[in-house]
């Protein structure tokens, strides 16, 4: 048994050709969260402090769609939204539809902590962030230039994007890429999500996103829903990434926990498994389990992605090893 943790910032239809001022910005954060992860567990922190740590890190992160890099609902609005678990205890808390709370991921935490429940939204989360003191800011923060160019080209395109919008759900090659099948949207940007396991065998999840350019106001996401995009019990943590709707529908986080305990399944076979159940382009997912094995499969194009193990082992990488 060993400390392991991977990360991701998001996963979808990212380019090979993806531009590189857009692309080494992420590549390096990835890599910075991931040291102080490393530093953080082999310095014996428990893994839902240790999540939180990561995820608020990535938040404070223009380059990813969580907190600060948020994109923007169809009113111009940010509706942030995290969920963090204990696999210990499977204690869990998750917010939404947060404007002005900084980090999201420590208001999910202390849901889960200082209240009977496990969900807040809208004016009730806002109402509990500033009972609570924690951090909070005007809501200008999270707007920016590239945020209203995005939202300007959604609407134009009348749709709602995530990463690069993808026409049909076949797997796409290099020159899938470059001809009109895959529209850009803009700078795309991705959730955020962090799972752990700590020197005492200790498990935790926390994701954390701003959404979909252009969404309805008040859609939910998969990021705060314990099972989908967020979960952790004794044998494994997971966060998912991709497409909201799909994965809610398809519990992918919850499946891969259920395929390792009534079906025996290893990590790895269960988290491809459960992926491998959606439809192309849809769904990507970080995994650890108890023992400290490292998951990180993807149906998309590619998914950023960190992940490191006590053994000394460690990874950054986008698109599937073939690729990289």
């Amino acid at each position: 048994m060993g400390w392991a943790l991977a990360l991701h910032g998001g996963g979808g239809g990212i380019p090979l050709d993806y531009p590189p001022e857009q692309l080494q910005p992420r590549v390096d954060s990835l890599r910075h969260c991931l040291q102080i992860g490393i530093e953080a567990l082999k310095d014996g922190m428990p893994a839902l402090d240790l999540v939180e740590l990561v995820v608020r890190e990535l938040e404070n992160n223009p380059h990813f769609n969580a907190g600060k890099g948020s994109v923007l609902n169809c009113n111009g609005d940010d509706e942030m939204e995290a969920s963090i678990m204990d696999g210990n205890t499977k204690n869990c808390g998750a917010v939404s539809g947060l404007k002005t709370v900084v980090n999201a991921i420590s208001l999910a935490r202390l849901v889960m902590e200082k209240t009977p429940h496990i969900y807040l939204a809208f004016d009730g989360a806002e109402a509990f962030a500033r009972e609570q003191g924690v951090e909070t800011v005007d809501s200008s923060y999270f707007v920016n230039a590239q945020n209203i160019e995005r939202l300007k080209q959604a609407k134009e395109a009348n749709r709602t994007q995530v990463h690069y919008t993808q026409l049909d759900y076949t797997q796409p090659t290099p020159k899938d890429l470059k001809s009109e099948k895959w529209i850009p949207n803009g700078d795309s940007k991705g959730t955020v999500g962090c799972v752990a396991v700590d020197k005492q065998g200790n498990l935790a999840s926390a994701t954390s996103t701003g959404g979909l350019v252009n969404k309805m106001v008040g859609r939910i996401g998969d990021t705060p829903i314990i099972g989908a995009g967020t979960y952790a019990n004794h044998l494994c943590a997971v966060s998912a990434t991709g497409t909201g709707e799909a994965i809610i529908r398809g519990t992918v986080a919850r499946d891969v926990a259920a395929l390792m305990e009534f079906k025996g399944l290893s990590l790895n076979d269960a988290a491809d498994y459960a992926v491998e159940s959606f439809p192309k382009n849809t769904a990507g997912l970080v995994a650890v389990s108890a023992t400290g094995e490292v998951a990180m499969p993807f149906n998309t194009l590619g998914m950023f992605r960190a992940c490191a193990t006590e053994d000394g082992y460690s990874e950054v990488a986008i698109w599937p090893s073939t690729m990289n």
